[in-house]
């Protein structure tokens, strides 16, 4: 499997289809796609595709997660959060990288850690709405 940074993945191990619901605790080893809905906790160092018609609420602590869907809840991954552009995060995350395409939509705080790193930790709220500073000129 392969994403748009280039980086192959492992095999997919499991998918939840659109139509469909899922609530409780997931877990898996590689990859993991949902274009279903899916409520609980999803724990694994793996991957986990929330696709465009999928929909994630509850507490998530992974390898990778990319978000075309919508994802709702606490985010913890080891190596990476992508939101593409069409996808909605919403929720508190900490991840080593955060990447948000144009058109992606993120609202929460952010924790950033190194991988494998302890503790130069920095939080700040982020929304997917930037306003304008206003400029004050002397003179």
């Amino acid at each position: 499997m392969m994403f748009k940074n280039g980086e192959a993945k492992g095999d997919l191990n499991g998918f939840l289809d659109a139509g469909s619901h899922m609530n409780g605790e997931l877990s898996f080893e590689d990859t993991f796609r949902v274009d279903g809905r899916l409520t609980g906790k999803v724990v694994s160092s793996g991957d986990l595709i929330v696709g465009e018609r999928g929909e994630v609420d509850g507490e998530v602590e992974v390898g990778r997660v990319y978000v075309s869907g919508t994802l709702k809840g606490s985010v913890k991954a080891t190596a990476r959060i992508e939101i593409t552009s069409g996808g909605r995060l919403l929720g508190d995350i900490t991840a080593p990288t955060l990447v948000i395409e144009e058109g992606g939509f993120y609202e929460g705080r952010c924790t950033m850690e190194r991988a494998g790193a302890e503790a130069a930790k920095s939080a700040a709220p982020v929304a997917g709405v930037v306003t304008p500073m206003t400029a004050k000129r002397d003179g």
